[in-house]
């Protein structure tokens, strides 16, 4: 024991993380379109390959809801065979971008975007399942599943069997949403799995007209992408896999700052993490299954079962791997109707609820950036998304860069004073000059540059076209008042000359 000092908590840590994962391998993979089995291997692979990498050691990797949509979309353009090859394609990015130590640059992207790819994400995912609860089937793109929803309730209505299926997936949810009341020992037993134990039982007792997961069987499921499925690729792939590589990257990193403030070990090293999730992305690849990202549900439960070391998210993989190979016929028992109610759960955490008002308060700007994100993922799609989004990010920051102060103190004799403060940018310069030649023609000017951290080039260019217009026509000229570093600039130039 004392080689392995903390095999037991990380022992019943593991288990904990694996009930907890069950239900979500199965449910994501359902939900990509893809056979139940192929979220079970990409739980497999993230613990037993990417869970004893080096990187971040309590978070936890698999089939993320987050991917899901992302996923199906590619499913229905490409096909199943060429999943593998966008997933593999993707953890090469990924090896190749911790290699070049790109992963600590993830941080730098906007809180406000990763949280509205979420949201975007949870309300497609929310509208697709809403469907699949009553047993209907989703339209394609996601704008089309919000607005279809009043049609799809009113075609359940009038079916037994659609309003049965309802009936299950919503007591499903309630399950769910029930069991964080109940006694602490009670919910040793992850809601998720109470939930679909409780569904298939209720199935089989009443033997209620829903449908199942279909098995196929875990080799039968595993289908490397061959050399025909590079045949009918187009260029439009490319998008697809820096999608892919982008939002499981980001996903994972995020979820690894999440899950660092939740212990006191030792913190993630941002390039070798994303490394572990490169290596484990080519092995589901290479195995065609789903990509894989580090997942915040299965990481806090590893975290709050107690779990010490790494050793529990690699147990984690060999229970999965136990259960894919010894009880998969055990997958038919899953009504499909509470798959769909465990990912409607996922997606509602997905959204960010409890902090947009607060944000909305005190970062507004933030606020709207997570909103237009979230809104050009349903009304677009992910990948222009999520670009929109940074787009939007990037011009923010830029405008709040060039915050610029102008004083005008005209005390109606002698010259009119103009102060300038803060950062002078192109993006200010309408500002600028509409201020300046609102000025009176025939008064002498003092511009006072002084205040200014920053003076670009344009404006820098237009505030000399400006004095020289303004005193052309006979006014005394402009006196321009700099700060020590531009005059010493302006002085190099003139040595230099």
């Amino acid at each position: 024991m004392t080689k392995f000092p903390h095999l037991r908590q990380d022992f019943t840590a593991s288990l904990v993380v694996f009930l907890v994962a069950l239900p979500l391998c199965v449910g994501v993979a359902v939900a990509s379109g893809v056979p139940a089995e192929l979220g079970l291997v990409t739980g497999i692979v993230g613990g037993l390959v990417t869970g004893f990498l080096p990187g971040s050691s309590l978070q936890v990797s698999g089939p993320a809801a987050g991917l899901t949509v992302l996923v199906f979309e590619a499913v229905q353009e490409y096909g199943l065979p060429a999943l593998g090859i966008i997933v593999l394609a993707a953890g090469l990015l990924q090896l190749i971008m911790g290699a070049l130590k790109l992963g600590r640059w993830f941080r730098a992207i906007s809180v406000s975007v990763v949280e509205g790819m979420l949201a975007g994400i949870g309300l497609v995912l929310i509208a697709g399942q809403l469907y699949a609860t009553a047993g209907l089937k989703a339209p394609a793109s996601g704008i089309d599943k919000i607005l279809g929803l009043p049609g799809a309730a009113v075609d359940a209505a009038g079916s037994t069997a659609a309003l049965t299926s309802l009936v299950l997936g919503a007591a499903t949810i309630a399950v769910m949403v029930g069991w964080k009341k109940l006694p602490k020992r009670v919910q040793a037993v992850p809601g998720a799995l109470a939930a679909v134990i409780l569904a298939i039982v209720a199935t089989a007792v009443f033997d209620l007209p829903v449908a199942t997961v279909e098995v196929k069987g875990l080799l039968d499921s595993i289908q490397p992408p061959g050399l025909d499925a590079f045949g009918g690729l187009g260029v439009g792939i490319i998008g697809t896999i820096i999608a892919f590589t982008l939002i499981a990257s980001a996903e994972s990193l995020f979820s690894a700052a999440a899950v660092d403030r939740l212990h006191d070990g030792p913190r993630t090293q941002y390039d070798k993490e994303l490394m572990a999730q490169g290596a484990g992305n080519t092995i589901c690849g290479a195995l065609g299954a789903l990509p894989m990202t580090a997942v915040i549900v299965r990481s806090s439960a590893n975290v709050s079962a107690g779990a010490r070391t790494k050793a529990s998210r690699v147990l984690h993989g060999v229970w999965l791997l136990l259960f894919a190979a010894l009880l998969p016929s055990t997958l038919a028992l899953i009504p499909l109707p509470a798959l769909a109610g465990i990912l409607v759960h996922a997606g509602w955490k997905l959204i960010p609820f409890a902090k947009m008002v607060p944000l909305w308060k005190e970062h507004r700007g933030e606020a709207l950036i997570l909103v237009v994100t979230a809104v050009s993922i349903v009304a677009v799609n992910m990948f222009e998304g999520v670009l929109i989004g940074l787009a939007l990010s990037v011009v923010k920051t830029a405008w709040e860069a060039s915050h610029l102060k102008m004083e005008i103190i005209d005390k109606g004799a002698g010259p009119i004073q103009a102060y300038l403060s803060g950062n002078a940018t192109f993006l200010r310069l309408p500002k600028i000059l509409d201020s300046l030649e609102s000025l009176p023609q025939d008064r002498p000017v003092t511009l006072d540059l002084s205040g200014l951290h920053h003076l670009d080039h344009a404006c820098r260019t237009a505030l000399e076209n400006w004095a020289a217009r303004h005193s052309s026509t006979g006014t005394e000229p402009v006196k321009v008042t700099e700060t020590e570093k531009a005059e010493e600039a302006e002085a190099e130039k003139v040595t230099a000359a």
